[in-house]
């Protein structure tokens, strides 16, 4: 079966799959924040990968392969790693195992998985699960965004800096 970005009911489940995918990689990361680690650098001494990055993102990989064979696979680590991939119209899994991969070092508790999926080369679904806070964020194009379950929104607040401008406000002072 060939997945296009029209098929809605397939995407929400290819998401829900994912969510399922995520929380157990936020086991893995949980377990291993506490654990001493170590780390290489990829492009620059802030731009960390450690043993955990690498296996949550086999383990990420090899789950959603066994359900989706035919998917694509865009995995930050395997990147970095040298092998190429190419975004195709094919279904396509863009994955970060940690995201935050800084603060999981330092034991800082903001770090998250973050799966998203492309169909045709258009995101239609992404995948955010706040490992330490146990907050899941979905979204699926044309359905709305949610966390843990519950229906989320941008905020109608405006700020005088922001009305009509595309820029952030001048530093304090000026």
């Amino acid at each position: 079966m060939v997945l296009s970005t029209g098929d809605a009911s397939e995407i929400q489940a290819c998401a829900l799959f994912a969510e399922f995918v995520a929380k157990e990689a936020g086991e893995m990361i949980r377990r291993a924040i506490v654990a001493e680690k170590v780390f290489d650098l990829k492009s620059s001494v802030v731009d960390l990968v450690t043993e955990t990055d690498k296996a949550v993102e086999t383990f990420i990989i090899d789950s959603l392969k066994s359900r989706y064979p035919d998917h694509r696979f865009i995995g930050e680590e395997s990147v970095a790693g040298g092998i190429k991939h190419d975004l195709t119209d094919a279904p396509t899994w863009i994955i970060d195992p940690i995201d935050g991969t800084t603060n999981f070092v330092h034991t800082f508790p903001c770090v998250a998985v973050s799966i998203g999926f492309s169909v045709e080369k258009q995101l239609v679904a992404g995948i955010i699960f706040h490992v330490m806070a146990e907050e899941m964020y979905t979204a699926v194009k044309g359905h709305g965004a949610f966390c843990n379950g519950l229906p989320i929104k941008v905020s109608q607040a405006r700020s005088k800096w922001t009305r009509g401008r595309s820029l952030p406000p001048p530093p304090l002072g000026r």
